[in-house]
């Protein structure tokens, strides 16, 4: 299964910005458009195509979320009028019946774009959105050195089957808690 990839900036961060033909650029987060499916999909096989944990399956993931209607946030990055960046989340099922919560990813940054804060932009837009929705919590699967810097953090009450406890990550988004394991939607075990 692949989950997420995480876009970490240098040390001591990064400004959000990039460059394009010269020009300083700050990426446009915003919610996807039906325009924006084939950007969405070539950057995310771009963003998973050398990843060594991908199975190159994540832009199928997100096109079985979108077919499923299970995409409760779906955000690009632009910059200069092209999409360089998208993350995705969807609900979970949690076995103690916990409700409200999301899974992350997939999230991508075109490769030659990494490291430069589109990533950061990403999830803090993310964030916001599902605390508008009510979330209670967000899970992921992905490299802690990238989430912890937004409150995610290992939980040993959350288990997600077939992923090291170290890589599964939760934060919690209100005062209550979860307990048991969780599903992501089922589009995560796409194919193609």
């Amino acid at each position: 299964m692949a989950f997420g990839h995480w876009d970490a900036p240098p040390a001591g961060g990064a400004p959000l910005t990039s460059t394009l033909n010269g020009y300083i650029m700050t990426p446009t987060i915003r919610p996807e458009t039906p325009a924006d499916t084939d950007s969405i999909e070539q950057v995310t096989r771009r963003a998973f195509l050398n990843h060594r944990f991908s199975h190159q399956t994540e832009q199928f993931i997100i096109r079985t979320l979108r077919a499923d209607d299970a995409l409760a946030v779906s955000l690009v990055a632009e910059e200069g009028g092209r999409v360089v960046g998208h993350m995705a989340l969807s609900p979970v099922t949690i076995s103690d019946g916990a409700v409200g919560w999301y899974g992350l990813g997939p999230i991508a940054v075109e490769p030659d774009l990494q490291g430069r804060g589109i990533g950061r932009a990403l999830m803090e837009a993310g964030l916001a959105e599902l605390r508008k929705l009510g979330a209670r919590g967000c899970v992921l699967a992905g490299d802690p050195a990238f989430y912890i810097r937004f409150g995610f953090a290992n939980n040993r009450d959350l288990v997600l089957e077939g992923i090291p406890q170290e890589y599964f990550l939760a934060l919690s988004l209100g005062t209550s808690s979860a307990r048991g394991t969780v599903q992501f939607h089922p589009a995560f075990q796409a194919q193609g």
